[in-house]
């Protein structure tokens, strides 16, 4: 067939196709009678809303003000002419939405008469389907959430938009109501319908040249003349005889195969608030359910826990269904993770929970053990990330993201991730490069062209179903799976599990490539900044569980206090989900950053509260009748100021104090470790190592000198950082007021600086008897579109710098030898950033900051590290970061690495100050033997035994070997998983267990005591 007769052809289907064949689907439509009632508020449970006094709606009238909620009440009568001998009728719901973007504007829940969720409602699966025959009455209740319309709105370019914080009550209407109706649907032509869909997608895949190509276009033209424009329903099942010979062709022997997975990626909160996500959760898992009645094929993967509980909290009887799906191995539970986490800021004890509460939730819940990490769309991957989730019992791994790299691609699809300590997971990119196919032909030639496999794997995973804002697989995607088992001219599709793929595809690819290191995202580096506040709170909060289980785990063992289990797992949870992809890397509305302000406040009081309970009952103030004197607690796993690690005692002051001399360039601070001196412009222009006679600050620069970029990304506002925001940036150095503030603790040179509508203070100052220099930083921040960074020049010549990740650290290049090191521009890093020469190293230790670069100097013989504090969004919330801020920033001057790992714990987990009857020994006491093993958690363990888990890291990258001193009569010590399942046991030596480290191995030691 010449191209011309071809491009006919193609236009004649597709105009029979809009026109003829999809309203012919509905054979028979009646109208329904519709009533309304607009919940004043928050949604309201089914119960409710069924009792409120309803009014008369009419199609074409508004409704949907931004987050409302809206219920109609459909009811009508199936005909007495209707065939229903199945009894099954649909009803077809038009909100007033487009077919664009499902989950980016109105949605809906259908529910029965009786309370029971029959599925969700969106734009592309509008239907319901209702059990019932000729004459039987219908009712059914939607509840209609009024969610931003995203899809007229443009805010699916995310150009700037006001979408922000909540709307205001009385906004106006988004949506004018469509037409309600009961429908019949024709069987045969739908089926028509879905026939032409797959074989006209095989014509746009297709070379031109190909003869399959001519066959699949000879048999539509042969269906073209069969079947009649003015009576489809009579004349379809002629027509579909016509395609049958095109759909049996089989697909060649060579054909790339396909595991197609049900699945709809729902983001936990984005462009919505966390309330909306658990009413979006309903909807697709209902969906999810419906389809399966019709589809006994169907497979779903649901990855996350949190989830699942919001649907056992919210609708139990949704909840009960799910876990007969789950049981019969149709709703497969996978990830293991309370939420599709970010894996770059939360700390190792965090992605630790995520695993432990993820699998014990859906253990106790299910039965459930998941063997799968399933992360399509968080913002890179952690080079730690291996090992825990090794140690977590998964061994395979799925995302998709590195497929948006700006730079460049990812040259496996199938391979062997290794991390930081050698742990290795079997990782799989799929192809198609998304999570939401459609399982159309587009999307499946996409995954046959751009596998990459080595030897004989020839097989990839499709996820299909709308996501983002949930939805999951429809009936067409489900039909498109069945033409295409074994089609010419596409991939052979089979239904089926992650595990089922992943068991396959391991056993075909015996000598997978590796990839070692951080799987690193060429996209989205502004998301380690972007909404300062909330990655504050994440961190502090982070630090106050360490703080309350050390405390409270001390106090059960000694005092026998009770241990607040319950608690610490709710607070837990809500940090869990606070690390969502879209939270806390900055990237959501504004209304999310408001309630996770309130969530990480309660966390304080509530830790803060735990603490200070375990602490009063140690320090025994009142039990003896001893007096009391001011103690330090110590929760850092190194001494401090003479109080041991997990301990309480008097701290030990340094020898010498801080001097402060005035000359006329400025002022020097000397403590006899570090001598600094301050410039009038607030800057420090000299810091000098004392012993070592060595300057840190190169010739000529400046540091802690704040940077102003103009921060303006292409497309996602809130997620990137541009390369070319780095030739923008202008320092900070008029400033307005510098003095020497000696009524202080220790003397402290304050700068004070206005710009643009902010202003800026900073204070500098030594660490008593320690060479380390404090540079606390308060940011009045009123700019848009603008990014802060503060710069710290230091004069070490190195071809890398190490950056402190989970449980360990990462060494980066300082050079751009490649494309891979050019796009690393900006990177994540928790505590500390390191460089170093033989003997001499500087470490920049922060509170609360991620992002950073590190760049060699101009000259090449120096470098120079910023730390990212502050950006300006306007998408998706306008208001982002505005407001008041304070960063806390230490330099450790040459001192080793152990030194600068120690500083960082301190910054973030500062000695507490408390009353004591007398020194408290730690209920365990770490020294090393051997190298740095770093005794990270002390807490009770999970299933309530009063056993307690200690976990350990070695920090430095080589071999360590630690004894842990415990107070206590040991009864057994074993190595477990970080599910605390005993491994091995560990032999006791007296007091003490002794325990070996691999380089940045992190070990999991179980105790049980002789009661």
């Amino acid at each position: 067939m010449n191209e011309s007769h071809a491009r006919l052809t193609v236009d004649r289907i597709d105009r029979l196709v809009h026109d003829r064949i999809v309203p012919a689907v509905n054979a028979h439509a009646i109208p329904v009678d519709v009533l309304r009632w607009d919940a004043p508020g928050e949604p309201v449970p089914f119960a409710e809303a069924v009792r409120a006094d309803y009014r008369p709606s009419e199609p074409g009238e508004a409704w949907g003000a931004p987050w409302s909620t809206t219920w109609f009440r459909l009811e009508t009568t199936v005909p007495a002419t209707w065939r229903a001998e199945d009894g099954l009728v649909e009803l077809a719901v038009d909100l007033g939405f487009t077919r664009a973007n499902p989950g980016f504007q109105a949605e809906g829940t259908a529910w029965d008469a009786d309370g029971r969720i029959i599925k969700g409602i969106q734009p592309r699966n509008a239907h319901v389907p209702v059990r019932a025959i000729a004459g039987q009455r219908v009712v059914v209740y939607v509840e209609a959430a009024g969610n931003p319309d995203l899809a007229r709105s443009g805010a699916e370019s995310f150009l700037p938009t006001g979408l922000g914080r909540r709307e205001t009550a009385g906004s106006a209407c988004q949506y004018r109501r469509g037409d309600f109706l009961l429908t019949q649907r024709d069987e045969t032509v739908w089926s028509l319908l879905q026939d032409l869909r797959a074989l006209r997608g095989l014509v746009d895949v297709l070379p031109a040249d190909r003869p399959r190509r001519s066959r699949v276009l000879e048999a539509m033209d042969a269906m073209l003349a069969l079947v009649d424009p003015h009576d489809v329903g009579s004349t379809a099942e002629a027509g579909r005889s016509a395609l049958r010979p095109a759909l049996a062709s089989p697909a060649a022997a060579s054909a790339h195969a396909v595991v197609a997975t049900g699945h709809a990626h729902i983001d936990s909160a984005w462009l919505w608030p966390l309330r909306e996500t658990r009413r979006k959760v309903a909807r697709t898992y209902s969906n999810v359910l419906s389809l399966m009645e019709e589809y006994p094929d169907l497979v779903y993967a649901c990855p996350a826990a949190q989830h699942l509980s919001w649907i056992e909290s919210d609708y139990p009887e949704l909840f009960a269904r799910v876990r007969a799906a789950v049981q019969e191995g149709r709703f497969v539970l996978v990830g293991g993770m309370w939420v599709e986490s970010d894996t770059n800021m939360p700390s190792g004890e965090s992605l630790v929970r995520q695993f432990v509460e993820g699998k014990q939730y859906m253990r106790e819940k299910f039965g459930v053990e998941t063997h799968e990490v399933w992360l399509p769309d968080s913002f890179g991957f952690s080079a730690a990330f291996p090992q825990i989730a090794r140690q977590a019992g998964c061994g395979w791994f799925l995302s998709q993201k590195l497929s948006w790299n700006d730079t460049n691609r990812m040259p496996h699809h199938s391979f062997l991730w290794e991390g930081i300590d050698g742990s290795r997971v079997y990782a799989h990119f799929p192809p198609v490069d998304t999570y939401n196919s459609d399982l159309s032909a587009a999307d499946l030639d996409r995954a046959e062209r751009q596998f990459t496999s080595p030897e004989r794997a020839n097989t990839s995973l499709v996820p299909f179903g709308y996501g983002d804002g949930g939805g999951g697989p429809t009936r067409e995607m489900m039909e498109a799976a069945r033409r295409t088992a074994d089609l010419e001219g596409s991939p052979r599709v089979s239904v089926g599990t992650p595990a089922a793929f992943f068991t396959a595809s391991e056993a075909a690819d015996p000598r997978p490539p590796v990839w070692s290191g951080e799987l690193y995202l060429e996209l989205h580096r502004g998301v380690f900044t972007s909404q300062a506040d909330t990655k504050r709170g994440n961190r502090r909060s982070e630090a106050l569980l360490h703080e309350a289980e050390l405390w409270a785990a001390t106090a059960c063992v000694r005092r026998g206090a009770p241990y607040p289990y319950d608690r610490l797992a709710d607070l837990w949870r809500t940090v869990l989900l606070g690390q969502f992809h879209d939270i806390l890397p900055g990237s959501a509305i504004g209304w999310v950053y408001d309630e996770f302000k309130q969530k990480y406040a309660q966390i304080e009081r509530d830790t803060e509260e735990i603490t200070a309970s375990a602490l009063g009952s140690l320090c025994g103030v009142g039990d003896t009748g001893a007096p009391s004197v001011m103690a330090s607690a110590n929760s850092t796993p190194f001494p401090a100021a003479g109080v041991p690690a997990g301990g309480v005692g008097a701290a030990v002051p340094p020898a010498s104090r801080t001097v402060a001399v005035e000359d006329a360039a400025g002022w020097t601070l000397d403590n006899g470790e570090v001598r600094v001196h301050v410039g009038r412009d607030g800057a420090i222009d000299s810091l000098v190592h004392v012993a070592l006679g060595r300057e840190v600050v190169p010739d000529g620069e400046k540091a802690g000198v704040p940077q102003l970029f103009r921060d303006n990304p292409a497309k996602w506002d809130a997620w990137d950082l541009d390369p070319i925001a780095a030739g923008t940036g202008r320092p900070l150095l008029g400033a307005d007021a510098v003095w020497l503030d000696g009524g202080s603790a220790e003397p402290t040179v304050r700068v004070e600086r206005t710009f643009g509508d902010s202003a800026l203070s900073q204070s500098i100052s030594l660490v008593p008897g320690r060479a380390q220099v404090d540079v606390s930083c308060d940011v009045d921040w009123h700019e848009s579109e603008h990014l802060l960074k503060i710069a710290y020049p230091v004069d070490i010549r190195s071809d890398h710098f190490a950056s402190e990740i989970q449980f360990g650290h990462l060494n980066r290049p300082l050079h751009t030898n490649t494309s891979w090191d050019e796009a690393r521009f900006e990177v994540c890093a928790h505590r500390w950033v390191y460089i170093d020469e033989p003997g001499f190293g500087v470490g920049i230790v922060n509170d609360s900051t991620y992002g950073h670069d590190v760049t060699k100097a101009d000259s090449g013989r120096a470098a120079v590290i910023r730390q990212s504090l502050l950006r300006a969004p306007k998408y998706p919330d306008p208001d982002a970061d505005q407001g008041r801020h304070r960063f806390r920033t230490r330099i450790v001057v040459g001192e080793g690495l152990e030194d600068v790992i120690a500083a960082g714990y301190e910054v973030n987990c500062p000695p507490r100050l408390v009353e004591a009857a007398g020194p408290v020994e730690p209920l365990v006491r770490p020294e090393n033997e051997l190298g740095c093993a770093v005794l990270d958690t002390v807490k009770l363990a999970q299933d309530r035994s009063g056993d307690v888990i200690l976990r350990v890291y070695e920090a430095l990258g080589g071999r360590a070997r630690i004894r842990l001193h415990v107070s206590e009569e040991i009864a057994r010590a074993a190595l477990t998983d970080l599910l605390e399942r005993e491994e091995r046991a560990l032999d006791v030596e007296g007091d003490s267990v002794v325990l070996g480290l691999r380089p940045l191995q992190v070990a999991t030691v179980r105790l049980s005591w002789r009661r």
